[in-house]
């Protein structure tokens, strides 16, 4: 059973407490540096900023619901080849789940990373976000009274990512400090290593009966929706003019690449010249089809990506977000990653222990699709 403690300072709100816990970790020399959110100018977004210092923590933000970048990818770029220091990360389960796989894949060292994973307590689009904040809104205050009475769900009038509405995995798992705030009435619980729970020496607690109500009721309602939302789009997919019918308003300008945190490939395919065809090739295929599609080969760029990295896809959404022309990209690769990953019996992001599918060959495991 987990060990789970109390971090004082609950009586002036759940921030103040996660405040107070990110700086014991600098002050006692458990982490050298946090990668923690905090307000942007204006206060009207959210960024990861690198600190070594309390007094940078006044303004930290962990549970704002908002998620302008998967922190993985920011992670990948300050362990690469190994942290100099050691570097805690706070983040929301999907970023955990995305950092386990690139260290799978070699892309981000754990050696001396501190995995900090909050409960997430749903994020909106950050252009929504920002409009809640400029009416006078408070998103994190909203989020921490309805996660202290055991519930999530957006300020009435807005509405939360579909990635999401569909998680079902909104408490983090795999990570040296679990920091739990749903369902707990207020107070901010810990657990996870022991090491680190020693060092900070908080008072022990229970784990109140209501977060697990709270867990299970979120995640059946989380469910419920993924399976619908999965489900309508596997209709729309179920042929040809389907797939191309729900990529018609690719652009193709690599956005959803650029923002998935596990399209990680340093030299790829669509920015190299592979694309750039000569003016002949566009001739050629006029005159063998009568008509041509421009810009070309969008459809196959995000079949390229489904290829890649679907058995890792860990459904943030970010690439939905990303996208210009408001394309369902989160929903088309978690209905086909779910299929790959079913058949595997794989969990992206469960454990650093999880072999990959892609780099693991068992001559049984595709005897099921065979037959």
């Amino acid at each position: 059973m987990s060990t789970w403690m109390r971090v004082p300072g609950s009586e002036e709100g759940a921030l103040a407490a996660l405040r107070r816990l990110l700086g014991d970790l600098l002050e006692k020399g458990l982490v050298d540096a946090l990668l923690v959110p905090r307000p942007a100018p204006g206060g009207g977004n959210l960024v990861q900023v690198l600190v070594n210092n309390t007094d940078a923590l006044a303004d930290a933000d962990p549970v704002a619901p908002v998620m302008p970048v998967q922190s993985a990818r920011i992670l990948s770029a300050l362990t690469a080849g190994g942290a100099p220091y050691r570097l805690g990360a706070v983040l929301k389960p999907c970023e955990v789940r995305a950092t386990v796989e690139l260290a799978k894949l070699k892309q981000v060292d754990l050696e001396r990373l501190v995995l900090i994973g909050v409960d997430c307590l749903g994020t909106y689009e950050p252009r929504e976000y920002s409009a809640l904040v400029a009416g006078g809104h408070d998103p994190t205050a909203h989020a921490l009274a309805t996660a202290a009475a055991g519930t999530v769900g957006p300020i009435a009038g807005a509405a939360f990512r579909d990635a999401c509405r569909m998680c079902e995995q909104p408490s983090p798992q795999g990570c040296a400090l679990r920091v739990a705030v749903l369902g707990t009435g207020g107070v901010v619980l810990i657990s996870g290593s022991q090491d680190l729970l020693d060092a900070l020496g908080y008072p022990q607690a229970e784990e109140p009966a209501a977060r697990g109500a709270a867990l299970a009721a979120l995640v059946a309602e989380r469910t419920a929706t993924r399976d619908r939302m999965l489900g309508e789009v596997r209709e729309r997919l179920h042929d040809t003019a389907g797939l191309l019918a729900e990529f018609g308003r690719c652009i193709r300008c690599l956005n959803c690449m650029t923002a998935c945190p596990i399209c990680y490939c340093k030299e790829c395919i669509f920015r190299s010249a592979t694309f750039d065809h000569p003016p002949a090739a566009y001739q050629g295929w006029l005159q063998r089809h009568g008509a041509l599609r421009l810009p070309a080969d969008t459809v196959l760029f995000h079949l390229t990506r489904l290829n890649h990295m679907s058995a890792s896809c860990v459904g943030c959404g970010v690439c939905s977000s990303a996208c210009p022309n408001g394309l369902p990209v989160a929903q088309v690769f978690r209905a086909v990653g779910r299929e790959v990953q079913a058949l595997f019996d794989y969990v992206p992001g469960r454990s650093v222990d999880d072999e990959l599918p892609l780099a693991v060959f068992r001559e049984d495991e595709l005897g099921d699709v065979a037959k």
